[in-house]
């Protein structure tokens, strides 16, 4: 069965799908390019590693807050303390540190090896106040610093999106694309969950023609293939949650579809 929405499908958001989504649209970005870039570039498919403490990297920085709490909760219950046995051990939880993989794409010119053009295709550690988003805001400031081309995209509803400027309405989901020689001004395509998602140019050189991005088949043939009509309960509503009036459209349009 294919999927029932003409743009972004918001249960492929749900965080234990994502993972295997952003995967295969690297991979699936990677393919389309490749050919089109023939015979003077190549596309690779390039990884950013870095650790976290678990899942909870914004805790780096606040123990004196936990401390504080602890303290407070000790004095509360001094009356107690003399009813519990100093040789009882307590279950606690401690951070663990968790090795985080995010896969990305450079467009790398045949001859020189310059790398022309990055695309980033956003995770939700990107979009959430820690070390991966540290990581991350400090990469694309050095690409924007640099002659690299550069475009983002978030089909990600959830978390805080990446800072610009400009008068432009919020949006579900962004993809921006920035030329090297037009900073600091880019394009952004924001669109809804009810809008085709737009297609999208790929700058190389500044003499050379572009590209064009076409997402939806990408992610449609992405959704067969792994077959997520079998894992995604359209019965149940899609994590994360919606707005009231957008749920109302869903379920509209889950029972036109279905």
């Amino acid at each position: 069965m294919p999927s029932p929405f003409p743009g972004m499908n918001p249960y492929l958001e749900h965080p234990s799908l994502w993972a295997g989504i952003h995967h295969r649209l690297i991979t699936a970005i990677a393919n389309d390019l490749a050919p089109k870039l023939r015979p003077k570039y190549i596309v690779a498919i390039e990884e950013r590693v870095y650790e976290v403490n678990g899942d909870t990297a914004v805790l780096v920085g606040v123990p004196d807050v936990s401390v504080q709490s602890s303290l407070s909760l000790a004095r509360s219950t001094e009356s107690n303390l003399a009813v519990v046995s100093p040789t009882m051990p307590i279950d606690v939880l401690l951070p663990m540190p968790e090795i985080l993989t995010e896969a990305y794409l450079e467009i790398r010119a045949v001859e020189t090896e310059e790398v022309v053009t990055i695309i980033e295709v956003l995770s939700p550690k990107n979009k959430q106040v820690g070390i991966g988003r540290l990581q991350y805001e400090t990469k694309r400031l050095k690409i924007l610093g640099s002659a690299t081309n550069f475009v983002e995209i978030d089909l990600l509803r959830q978390g805080n999106s990446m800072p610009m400027a400009g008068n432009f309405l919020p949006s579900h989901y962004r993809i921006v694309v920035s030329h090297s020689e037009t900073r600091p001004k880019a394009q952004l395509y924001g669109f809804n969950l009810p809008d085709r998602i737009p297609e999208l140019i790929v700058p190389l050189k500044a003499s050379e023609p572009e590209l064009r991005i076409d997402l939806k088949p990408l992610l449609d043939q992405i959704y067969d293939q792994g077959s997520y009509d079998l894992r995604i309960d359209y019965n149940r509503p899609p994590i994360p949650a919606l707005s009231e009036s957008d749920m109302v459209w869903v379920n509209e349009r889950l029972q036109q579809q279905m």
